[in-house]
């Protein structure tokens, strides 16, 4: 008798934390994929090809991070590229490992100003891929990007002349703490 009291009382707690738990295996998808269409927190947008280059310049300047336990050097290979609105760029980031084991690590990228993410479309990136470096091991990533000639006409963004790309590397660690 006193199970069948409970059990309406049991049944909402196991679906209230049924809907829990699905709430959060879906929330990092729904809040990439808003990033993604609203160019949320300097979001870049990705394309798989350029649009119609402007005359108008921007600056695109790179730059480069890394978490303190990831034994690599980090670099952009060129410190900035000046390029026109709609013209596809390739450019270039270098890893090193500079430790006597293999490292895997991946990469995050944000976009600033905040407010520039929604024009800046990477057509092909490294970023949250597992790059896996060998002791030694150093190599060149690409990054293909344009920057959208709707930038030059939108009230809150035509004033930008300079977007900073920014990367930061993670180690990926395994189960026993190991990259």
């Amino acid at each position: 008798m006193e199970r069948r009291r409970h059990a309406p009382v049991v049944l909402a707690s196991l679906a209230a934390i049924a809907v829990m738990v699905g709430l959060v295996a879906v929330s990092v998808p729904l809040y990439d994929l808003f990033c993604r269409v609203t160019g949320y927190g300097g979001t870049t947008k990705v394309a798989d090809h350029a649009a119609q280059t402007t005359s108008r310049a921007i600056t695109v300047r790179f730059d480069a991070s890394k978490a303190k336990d990831l034994p690599w050097r980090f670099k952009p290979a060129q410190s900035h590229v000046d390029t026109h609105l709609g013209e596809q760029v390739l450019a270039f980031y270098t890893a090193t490992n500079t430790s006597d084991q293999a490292v895997v690590g991946t990469a995050t990228f944000n976009v600033t100003p905040a407010k520039a993410g929604r024009f800046f479309n990477k057509v092909e990136c490294f970023c949250f891929t597992e790059q896996r470096l060998e002791p030694g091991q150093s190599v060149d990533m690409p990054v293909t990007f344009f920057v959208d000639p709707g930038l030059a006409e939108d009230e809150t963004t035509r004033e930008i002349t300079t977007i900073t790309l920014s990367y930061t590397f993670f180690p990926l660690h395994d189960r026993q703490g190991r990259s």
